[in-house]
This record gives C-alpha cells, structure tokens and sequence, in this order.
C-alpha cells in the first residue's frame, strides 16, 4: 500500500506540470521559438570561437589569464548571467518541499557517484589504451585515462541550471541536487580519483573547489533571493513575470558568448591536435549519453515526475569541467595529456548537453505515457 501512495504522488506533480504547460507564459514560447535554432548558433559559435582563437591567440591569452585559483573570471560573468534569470523564477520558500522529490535525487546521486567515474574508467581503458593506442603518443596514453576520470568525478554545477531551464525542469529541485552534489564533491572527489587512478593520495585544488561554489551557487542564489524579494515586494507577480521576459533572452545570448570564448582558448590546439581531439572525444560522448540514459530509464521506471527526471538526467551526464581542468593542471601540468582531455571536456560539454536537451523534450510524450 505505502509503494501505491509514492506512485499516486509521484503522478500527480506530473499531471500537474502538464496543465502548467499548457498555460505556460509568452516568454517561454518566445524563448522555444529561439530554441529551435539554437543548434545552428551553436555551431556558428564553435566555428567564430575556433576561428577567432587560432587568428588571435594574444587576445585570448589575455582574457584567459584573468583567472582567480583556475577560475576565469570572464567565464565566471557570463555563467552568471545565464544562470541568475533561471534562479530568478525558483521561489526558495518552497525549497523545504523538495523532500518530495527524493526518488530523483536518489538516482542522480546514485549515477553521479556509484556509474559515472568508474563507467568512465571503463571507457577509457577501451578507447585510450586499446582502440586509439596505435595513433596516441605512448608517453601520454596514462594522463590521458587520467584525465577522462578527474572530469567525471566531478559532477556539474553552473550550467546544469541551464540545461534544467531548456527542458523546463523543476528548479527547487536542480537547486537542492546542485548542492547537494558539491557537498558530496568536498569528501567524495579525491577518495574516488585516488582509487581509480591507483594514487595512494590526490592533491585536490580546494581553492578552486570552495571558490567554484561560492561563485557559481552562493552568490548568484544571495542575488536571485534579495532580487526576487525586491521586485515581489515592489510589483508583485505580474512585475516579476516582466523582469523575466527581459532577461530570458540575456542567459541564452550569454551562453553563446561563452562558446566563443571557450573554443577561441582552445583554438590552436583544436586546429594543431583535431585527431587527438576526436579520439578523447569519443569516451566522453559515450558516457555523457549512457548516463544520461541511465538516469532518464531508472527516474522513469520509478515513476518521478518529467519536470525532476529531465534535470535529473542532464546533472548525471554533465561534468564540472572547471575543478577538473584545476585537478589534471595541478597533479600532471599545463602541458600533460590530462590537463588536453579535461579540456576536451570543456569543448564537447554545451553541444552535447544540448542534444541531450532535445532527446529528453523529445521523448517527454513516451515517458508520460508509462503504465
């Protein structure tokens, strides 16, 4: 009888968030319309960021220099505004009923920590040491394995809020998962790489990973709370409502400025190493689709709700590229093979998280419609 009652409430949010949709505001059908070539931005961003880093390496040096603990800081900006819109809409006095969704959590927490590093040791073991190893440089195939693990360590932080937004996931409860993961990264990172890398102990960037939480969590909620409170107080709905049309547009457009950014660091040694590229690529493409999948089929075999599986799904996928990146750098070097695979991750993160996006809205139909 009790597993009758979860499986009753578990449907009803979902029935729910149907109607919601239904009644959803312009803004948000606005914001679809420009979804629909997203894609096509995205690829004329990855092409304008490649492009422009190889022609203007200095320039890009410059503001890839502007970094605090491996933080940059340009980076850091425009994660904020994409992500404090999306804060925006969460109403964190309902933050205490996101106990409701604890199936969903228990499957990311699950994927995120007992799948994905160990599913990608696996991958890497296949493509890095046996599939590829004939056009790799010996000397590297290790650093390479290695970092593959230290960016699937890490689960996603900042831009899980987009992806959440995009397929209109339930935002108490990406915001609950989101810090629940860091917390669980501050004890769990360095035992679970120390294992799978055979180390007997990790030098964990703390300062990156205690900055990347204040950065990307702390201050953009403080915002979102003291904004939100603000603009309810002063208007109410309808002014809050307003204040979200205008900046929907501002997270998107910030998304694809990263994009350029991003691929201009990265633009010599996209054009310099592209085979390299493509082989690290592969494990990382893998693993992104199979745990996503994982999370998806398991939330819906458990009857959560779509709104909780989609951004339960997205978080088990994505990895927090930054802490990675500060890991490989400060164990193996700027220049080591671990440092180039975390890297990869970077590039391959926002286009693929973005089909994911489409697969899970897609699909939204089938997975409502389960017995």
């Amino acid at each position: 009888m009790h597993d009758r009652g979860d499986d009753m409430q578990d449907r009803q949010p979902m029935s729910d968030r149907g109607h919601a949709a239904l009644e959803a505001p312009p803004p948000a059908k606005r914001m679809a319309s420009f979804e629909r070539n997203l894609t096509w931005w995205v690829l004329a961003c990855i092409v304008a960021g490649t492009a422009l880093g190889h022609l203007f390496p200095d320039a890009f040096a410059t503001l890839g220099a502007l970094e605090i603990a491996r933080v940059n800081l340009p980076v850091a900006v425009l994660i904020w505004l994409m992500i404090v819109p999306m804060l925006l809409k969460i109403d964190f006095g309902a933050m205490r009923r996101v106990g409701r969704h604890w199936r969903g959590i228990g499957v990311t927490l699950f994927v995120n920590w007992a799948i994905k590093p160990f599913s990608m040791a696996l991958l890497g073991w296949i493509f890095i040491r046996h599939v590829f190893a004939p056009w790799l440089p010996v000397e590297q195939i290790d650093a390479y394995v290695a970092g593959l693990i230290l960016l699937a360590a890490a689960p996603c932080t900042a831009m899980v809020f987009v992806w959440s937004n995009l397929c209109d996931g339930d935002p108490e409860f990406t915001l609950s998962q989101v810090a629940l993961n860091d917390l669980i990264m501050v004890v769990a990172f360095a035992p679970i790489v120390a294992l799978l890398l055979g180390l007997s102990s990790i030098t964990v960037p703390w300062q990156t990973l205690m900055l990347s939480v204040g950065l990307y969590i702390v201050v953009p909620v403080a915002i979102a709370v003291v904004v939100r409170k603000a603009v309810l107080a002063r208007g109410g709905e309808a002014a809050l409502q307003t204040l979200l049309q205008r900046l929907g547009p501002i997270s998107l457009v910030a998304l694809l400025s990263m994009l350029v950014l991003l691929f201009g660091f990265q633009g010599r040694q996209i054009v310099a190493q592209p085979a390299i590229i493509a082989m690290l690529a592969v494990p990382i493409l893998i693993q992104v689709y199979f745990n996503s999948g994982v999370s998806y089929l398991l939330n819906r075999r458990l009857g959560v709700a779509h709104c909780v599986a989609g951004p339960s799904a997205l978080i088990g996928a994505s990895n927090f590229f930054e802490l990675a990146v500060a890991a490989a750098v400060g164990i193996y070097g700027v220049h080591s093979g671990a440092a180039l695979a975390t890297v990869v991750g970077v590039l391959v993160e926002v286009p693929v998280m973005l089909s994911v996006v489409r697969i899970v809205n897609a699909s939204k139909g089938w997975y409502e419609a389960r017995a």
